[in-house]
């Protein structure tokens, strides 16, 4: 359709008080942003009322979005009764019948055409670029392009080099694949795009094409969607497999001979540098011949090649496109004379090659190397068609290049992470003797979150902590390391596993339904706690949602421990439940995650606990060595789950280690527990520590009969550390103060602070228990 006229009402004064469609659509206002102002504030330039009242002339109006509108007027004078003109009706002035023709030949024409202004809104469009996009090309005047286009990549793109034209003045053209939306199938559009200017140098307006080539690119198309093309490149995650399944569908179909060349950083784990001017480095990966043995090939696989600047390859890198060379051209011919110079020509040329196509192989803006396709028997010569089958087949084999690459990056990063997460030396302590083992899943999935740790609790006792995020790649290893972290600062406080899994669940459901709390919620994770005491050969543990540990007697016997595993971290509404047992002296405890016992397998866990027994029963040499023997004889291929292992074997702190003795509640006994802890010091051997004990037993002794309750207990241990410990039947928790200048008390526990290396309190089934620990003398 042709453009409506545009016209405008102009009062005697210069005040705009009418306004056409057809006046929005070629300037951008609207009546309302209009009517009411004076007529001089629409001009780009000063011109007096008595100009504007000419009958006809050329004046430079201001488009909405700023740029510079020259058009040409007649303006029409409207008169009053006396004869006097009242106010004038502008319009824009007739064209020519060229000019009609020029329009009719821009809006019917079988090619999409558009005009933007410099903010890249639609002035015009023609009827094919209205039924490229499915609407009135009338109805596209004033919009804004990407609201026009679909929000991909292309749409992305299509915007970008609009703004590019509109910004730098120079013409684009390209190549855009894209879907119509009346078409289900992929369209090869060129694209050009170029300035306009009403001026030299006065750019006013970006004009667009796009031309429909998708007949050509489909008929490139068929060729190029081979079926073994769609089924054997990327089968694996795996470069070199990749890079040799490429080859496998280019030879003998399209080329005699192939070699796929990557840059060396692909194969590492560094970021992808800048490529730089001059000779090019690359690492042969794979290389393929009709000719059985692949005689053509003078750079052997793993062998580094350079490659000169003008060399098809290099180009075919730093240009990014495929370069089709043939001989007797300059920069082939010359490429093979310095090659054969330095004597790494490859026979292929000598044997009869006479044209070849470097494509590299690109994936999400990324080199990644160079594929080179060479013919010798087949004597027709590369084509442009033939360039394009290539760049196809090579960027099919390039994404998936790139996804084994990151796949490795990734694997290697999260492995990374997880080994930095999980303790590296356990501590050393008296209570257990630890061997441990962390096995990454061999499955595509990657790094999941299993985890361990070895906790030292006040009393010589230890935790043993195991657990497991559902999930791979970073997002678990990163959330094992919250949960890890937050395990420790539970176990800090010395709560009892129940209470510390009931803390560690309300952590989690916190984190799932706060900022950023997909992380815990969305994946799920299952812990298993357990406590050992050495003085009291008792095992507490409780289990959220994790299998029940297996452990092996001194007699050779092996059993799962009974326990009911209580609901996974997060799920929340269900209580856990504490499971205690008494060891023997020498026991081994097993902890473990389900990828050991069979997850992912046909076996059921039934068969993979009764296997882990068994192998537990297996007389070893050392606990390392047994965790060897559980793992071989458990997993009797690759684990398609993360695998941790934890084996303790208990020891038991005896009556020569241990001083027990029950305080009457008088503060008259607080002497006589000195004594008894002077005693015990001196049977020990160490004496020198006795100064620092009678004082932090004097006050621990006497706070418990001030303020606590019967029945009191001090109890001295003689660990890697000297161990003190009073425990009252009250419940409430001893706090550390500064005592003021006049107060007669509050000076205690600050004194006991100081003397000590730590101090601290716990919760006990009959009240408390208040323990201080100071460094053995040397």
């Amino acid at each position: 359709m042709e453009q409506a006229a545009a016209a405008a009402i102009v009062d005697a004064r210069g005040t705009l008080t009418g306004w056409s469609e057809g006046a929005r659509r070629l300037t951008g206002y609207t009546a309302e942003e209009v009517v009411g102002r004076a007529v001089q504030e629409l001009l780009a330039e000063d011109v007096p009322l008595p100009g504007l009242t000419a009958l006809t002339g050329t004046v430079v109006l201001r488009h909405r979005d700023g740029h510079p509108l020259p058009l040409r007027l007649s303006v029409h004078p409207v008169m009053g009764a006396d004869g006097s003109p009242q106010g004038f009706v502008v319009t824009t002035a007739p064209a020519t019948a060229d000019a009609v023709l020029v329009a009719r030949a821009f809006q019917q024409a079988p090619v999409a055409m558009s005009v933007f202004d410099l903010g890249q809104r639609y002035i015009r469009a023609n009827d094919r670029a209205g039924e490229i996009l499915q609407v009135d090309a009338d109805t596209l005047t004033g919009r804004y392009l990407p609201d026009t286009v679909a929000d991909d990549e292309s749409g992305r793109r299509l915007h970008r080099q609009l703004r590019r034209v509109a910004e730098t003045g120079l013409p684009v053209h390209y190549e855009s694949y894209t879907r119509a939306p009346s078409e289900r199938r992929e369209h090869a559009w060129t694209i050009d795009m170029w300035p306009v200017c009403c001026a030299p140098g006065e750019m006013t307006a970006v004009a667009m094409s796009a031309v429909d080539n998708s007949e050509q690119y489909w008929a490139r198309r068929r060729l190029v969607l081979l079926n073994e093309a769609s089924t054997v490149i990327g089968t694996t995650l795996d470069v070199p497999r990749t890079a040799g399944e490429l080859l496998e569908v280019v030879v003998p179909g399209v080329a005699d001979f192939a070699s796929v060349d990557l840059l060396d950083w692909v194969l590492g784990a560094e970021e992808p540098p800048v490529l730089a001017e001059g000779d090019v480095a690359l690492r042969r990966i794979a290389h393929r011949s009709v000719t059985e043995g692949t005689p053509e090939a003078a750079v052997q696989l793993g062998d580094v090649d350079t490659y000169s600047p003008f060399s098809p390859p290099a180009r075919a890198l730093r240009e990014g496109r495929a370069v089709l060379r043939r001989v007797g051209e300059p920069d082939f011919d010359r490429w093979v004379q310095e090659r054969n110079a330095r004597g790494v020509g490859d026979a292929a040329y000598r044997r009869g090659a006479h044209s070849l196509v470097a494509v590299p192989l690109r994936a999400r803006g990324t080199t990644l190397g160079v594929a080179v396709l060479v013919r010798i028997v087949n004597p027709d010569p590369y084509a442009a068609d033939d360039a394009v089958l290539a760049e196809e087949l090579a960027s099919r084999a390039a994404v998936c290049v790139d996804n084994a690459r990151r796949f490795a990056r990734e694997r290697g990063t999260a492995l990374a992470l997880q080994h930095s997460l999980l303790p590296r030396g356990l501590p050393g302590q008296a209570a257990v003797e630890v061997a441990h083992r962390y096995l990454p899943s061999g499955s595509l999935a990657g790094i999941g979150g299993d985890w361990f740790d070895v906790i030292p609790l006040s009393g010589s006792r230890v935790a043993l902590v195991v657990g497991d995020v559902v999930g791979h790649g970073i997002r678990s290893s990163a959330t094992m390391g919250r949960l890890r972290t937050a395990v420790r600062t539970l176990a800090d406080v010395d709560l009892p596993p129940d209470e510390l899994l009931t803390h560690l669940d309300d952590l989690v459901t916190h984190l799932a339904t706060g900022e950023g709390g997909d992380e815990v919620g969305e994946l799920g994770a299952t812990c298993l706690y357990a406590v050992y005491d050495p003085v009291t050969r008792r095992l507490a543990l409780a289990a959220a949602g994790h299998p029940a540990p297996a452990v092996l007697a001194p007699d050779g016997t092996a059993r799962l421990v009974t326990m009911s595993a209580g609901p996974p971290l997060g799920v929340g509404g269900l209580p856990f439940e504490a499971r205690e047992l008494d060891l023997e002296e020498g026991s081994l405890i097993a902890l473990y995650t389900d990828g050991l016992i069979g997850e992912g397998r046909e076996r059921d866990l039934d068969h993979g606990t009764t296997e882990l027994c068994r192998a537990l029963e297996t007389p070893s040499g050392s606990l390392d060595a047994l965790c060897d023997t559980v793992l071989k004889s458990v997993l009797s291929e690759e684990p398609g789950d993360d695998v941790a292992l934890l084996l303790a074997r208990t020891r038991a702190l005896g009556a020569d280690r241990v001083g027990t003795w029950d305080v009457p509640p008088d503060p008259a006994s607080v002497a006589t527990a000195r004594q008894y802890a002077v005693d015990r010091l001196a049977d020990w051997g160490l004496d020198e520590a006795g100064f620092v004990t009678e004082l932090v037993v004097s006050e621990l002794v006497t706070n418990a009969i001030r303020y606590g309750g019967p029945p009191i207990q001090l109890r001295l241990i003689r660990d890697r550390s000297l161990i003190c410990e009073v425990s009252d039947g009250s419940s409430t928790s001893p706090h550390l103060r500064r005592a003021h200048a006049y107060d007669e008390g509050g000076r205690g526990l600050l004194l006991v602070a100081q003397l000590t290396q730590r101090w601290g309190s716990r919760q006990t089934s009959e009240g408390k228990t208040i323990w201080a620990e100071q460094p053995l003398p040397d």
